[in-house]
């Protein structure tokens, strides 16, 4: 952009603008939402090994078919959602308000301990995840397709795509606090159990963040069209003009179906911390870790658009973060975590990885928000729904083969459910570092081979911006109704 202040002055800008109050709410309901997405995914697995001792082959299976069906409905669910509109005439907002409370109920349900043998406790494991992932995938294509509905301007959807990365990131990163309740210290001094230490987590991270998630409801709609008179199978049939998103698509696929082994079995299992005279523990250690690697990336968000303009745009940036997080995680793993200065200095590495992985998901969303706009000139038909609808099916798809995965490799590296994972043998001890630091090597490689080929042309994306405004133009006056958007 040759001269930011005259756009900023200009009567298109205003009529695109995104108020700062709106774009607060917007962020806090990213935050709680991915407060309790994230205790969901982060926990479940670990609640169903150790506090139901259900067979890990048994739970990836569970939880990796369960996220093939939630993977599945989601371009269902998207593709509805296209075809519609609400009362009010918007897309996706009034789903923001209603949905949350009943997604929290279904959360907690997951981690209670109802105490029956191995085959009913399945059997309602599975029940409530998939009624809570039918009505958390509406929820959550809802969220994330009002990026490109906020604005008709690339540069003011690329600001909202990054304030809710920020917002989206600290409800992740709250979680990771729960580690520290969780641990053995904790439970002895307030005399709970690991399965009631882990409701009441589930309480606050999934009820609460469900109820916190509400909040975007504020956001409102400022990219206005016709109804769309696509049938389903049409709408989905659109998405084969959308390269752009099916390049990150699979790039993300690759990328996180090799993300490594669960943090709680390598830091419980693994390390403990000493700093001077002080020793950590494992829960501990984690938390320490995961706090201090992810500051500097937690600073770089708020500049993260003069980052990327510097690097020379979101394709440029997606390939520098992945080739900085590789030679960061080789020389990691020589350097190892056994000793004090080992782990402080692979904290420090990891740390510096984050500062630009911490913005892959600002591009992810701000070149899909762009390549929405490029069907809108070239179908005429705007999919919101069932583009960020693949995004979800490619995350779940991608959890469901990490799981089944997971339970296959915990158990070749004998991991036994009958034991504290402190407690397991020296084989799956000797297992964690390589899984836990190179394996994600491997989805980085093939992430950079596939991003390569997206196309992130910014004289293209102003040609389009220009052709939609006037055709929208067109739309108005035809209906003898005053414009509604501008475009730059």
């Amino acid at each position: 952009m040759k001269n930011p202040l005259a756009y900023f002055f200009s009567k298109e800008a205003k009529e695109g603008y995104v108020p700062n109050r709106n774009l607060l709410a917007y962020a806090t309901g990213l935050a709680g939402q991915n407060m309790a997405y994230n205790f969901q995914n982060s926990w479940w697995f670990y609640f169903c090994t150790t506090i139901l001792k259900i067979d890990p082959v048994k739970v990836g299976y569970i939880q990796g078919f369960s996220r093939i069906w939630d993977a599945v409905n989601d371009p269902i669910v998207g593709a509805a959602i296209d075809s519609r509109r609400c009362k009010s005439g918007e897309k996706l907002r009034p789903f923001l308000l209603k949905l949350p409370p009943f997604i929290g109920i279904l959360a907690v349900l997951l981690f209670i301990d109802f105490r029956l043998a191995e085959t009913p406790t399945i059997i309602i494991m599975v029940a409530a995840y998939l009624l809570w992932d039918v009505l958390y995938s509406v929820q959550d294509v809802a969220l994330w397709g009002m990026i490109p509905l906020s604005s008709p301007h690339s540069h003011e959807r690329s600001r909202v795509a990054q304030w809710v990365s920020i917002g989206a990131g600290a409800g992740a990163a709250v979680v990771g606090a729960f580690q520290l309740i969780d641990s053995q210290s904790f439970r002895d001094a307030s005399g709970l159990s690991e399965t009631v230490v882990i409701l009441i987590g589930a309480l606050i991270y999934c009820l609460g963040g469900e109820l916190i998630s509400m909040d975007a409801y504020k956001m409102k709609e400022q990219v206005v069209t016709e109804n769309s008179s696509e049938n389903f199978f049409k709408t989905i049939t659109v998405l084969r003009h959308n390269k752009v998103l099916l390049l990150i698509s699979l790039a993300r696929f690759l990328g996180m179906i090799f993300a490594g082994i669960d943090w709680q079995y390598f830091f419980k299992s693994s390390v403990s911390f000493k700093i001077g005279g002080l020793t950590l523990d494992g829960e501990t250690s984690q938390l320490v870790y995961s706090t201090v690697y992810g500051i500097p990336g937690a600073i770089a968000m708020p500049f993260a658009l003069p980052i990327i303009d510097r690097i020379g745009g979101m394709k440029k940036m997606l390939i520098t973060s992945e080739a900085i997080n590789i030679v960061c995680r080789v020389i990691s793993y020589f350097l190892g975590f056994k000793s004090s200065f080992g782990i402080i200095s692979v904290t420090v590495l990891m740390a510096i990885a984050q500062i630009l992985i911490n913005l892959k998901d600002i591009a992810h969303r701000s070149l899909t928000s762009d390549s929405i706009d490029y069907v809108e000139w070239k179908t005429g038909q705007r999919t919101e729904g069932i583009s960020f609808s693949v995004q979800n099916l490619i995350s779940k798809l991608s959890d469901a083969s990490k799981s089944i995965v997971k339970g296959y490799i915990m158990k070749f590296i004998g991991y036994n459910n009958a034991l504290d994972v402190r407690e397991q043998g020296e084989k799956f001890n000797k297992a964690q570092w390589p899984l836990f630091i190179l394996w994600p090597v491997i989805g980085a490689v093939l992430y950079i081979i596939v991003i390569s080929f997206v196309n992130d042309d910014k004289e293209q994306k102003a040609f389009i911006e220009k052709e939609l405004r006037a055709r929208r133009g067109v739309q108005a006056e035809d209906s003898e109704q005053p414009e509604t958007v501008s475009q730059k």
